[in-house]
């Protein structure tokens, strides 16, 4: 499919665009059929060398079939050449569905967190008895240590 769109040129922070057309898979700033126009966009609005077109070779691309990507159509719409209406998309300000994934996901932990905190400051009963049944447990190697120590004697 062939596209009549901008080539990118110039030196950084310095763009300047060549109006070509170009086969739809071809990169950017890569090969291209014609050179139809130019568009500077360092100069003012107003200035009539901002954008230069080939009307009558653009008219011809088209009727072969070429499409004008959107800021041509713009251009050309200024020009007279195309009808150039504005694109709608509601959708645009919306987060992706990754996004509203991740949102539902943190929602749902801050739910789980806030309903622990809220079971933790109902009960608080359960704290000492585990305190008692950890004390026990930790006598019983202090006893066995010994009983290690006498057999390596008895060894020895």
């Amino acid at each position: 499919m062939l596209k009549i769109r901008l080539a990118r040129g110039g030196a950084k922070k310095r763009p300047y665009y060549s109006i070509v057309v170009a086969d739809s898979h071809s990169p950017r700033d890569g090969r291209f059929i014609e050179k139809v126009g130019t568009y500077n966009p360092l100069l003012k609005k107003d200035d009539p060398t901002r954008v230069t077109l080939k009307l009558e070779r653009i008219q011809e691309w088209m009727a072969k079939g070429a499409q004008p990507t959107d800021r041509v159509a713009r251009f050309l719409g200024a020009a007279g050449v195309v009808q150039w209406k504005a694109g709608n998309n509601p959708k645009k300000a919306e987060p992706g569905q990754k996004a509203k994934e991740r949102a539902e996901e943190r929602a749902q932990r801050e739910a789980d967190r806030a309903a622990a905190a809220a079971e933790a400051a109902a009960a608080p009963a359960p704290e000492p008895e585990a305190a008692v049944e950890e004390a026990p447990a930790a006598e019983a190697p202090a006893e066995e240590a010994p009983a290690a120590d006498a057999s390596e004697e008895a060894q020895g």
